[in-house]
């Protein structure tokens, strides 16, 4: 099969719909398996047991994986400690980027940045212009605005069709964590 390493994608998953972060492991974990390296930033996500780290753990020679966030939401108990939180992820992938040492750099979560007035469309396009040509970013996130969607390559927005949350199923370890 012949491959095309002249281009680096920019990916959007976006929605609603539970599924953009499984998707972003699912295509880090093909690019793993052919021996790129890759770099998974959660800009969110606290620090607490969940599958995707005991995987990662697994994968130290290719794959860099940092949970940036402190879990925040509506409900944070300090936005500004989890703004700061962000801001540090955000520091961190910039680095990354720019370093150009991974074939493909995730970026979780990033758009809820956006959405709390932490980053602009702009500053995340102007980081992803100076990237590694032949690197592929990949942000998810809800809520991706129009800027970044003209930008990217591929976007792909999950919508709800039905949750088990909606009948009582509590979630489950190895399909939600």
């Amino acid at each position: 099969m012949a491959t095309d390493d002249g281009k680096g994608l920019l990916i959007i998953y976006t929605g609603r719909g539970k599924g953009k972060t499984t998707a972003a492991l699912g295509l880090s974990l093909r690019a793993l398996g052919h021996g790129h390296k890759v770099c998974f930033i959660q800009f969110i996500k606290g620090r607490w047991k969940y599958g995707e780290l005991e995987a990662a753990s697994r994968f130290t020679d290719l794959l860099d994986f940092h949970v940036m966030g402190r879990g925040f939401t509506w409900k944070s108990d300090d936005l500004n400690k989890d703004f700061a939180a962000a801001r540090t992820g955000w520091d961190l992938a910039q680095k990354v980027i720019e370093e150009g040492k991974h074939r493909l750099v995730v970026l979780d979560e990033l758009t809820y940045l956006i959405t709390y007035n932490i980053l602009t469309e702009e500053e995340i396009l102007t980081v992803l212009k100076r990237r590694n040509p032949t690197t592929h970013i990949v942000i998810t996130g809800r809520g991706a605005g129009e800027s970044l969607i003209q930008a990217a390559d591929l976007v792909t927005e999950l919508r709800e069709v039905k949750h088990p949350y909606a009948v009582g199923i509590k979630a489950q370890q190895g399909i939600e964590f």
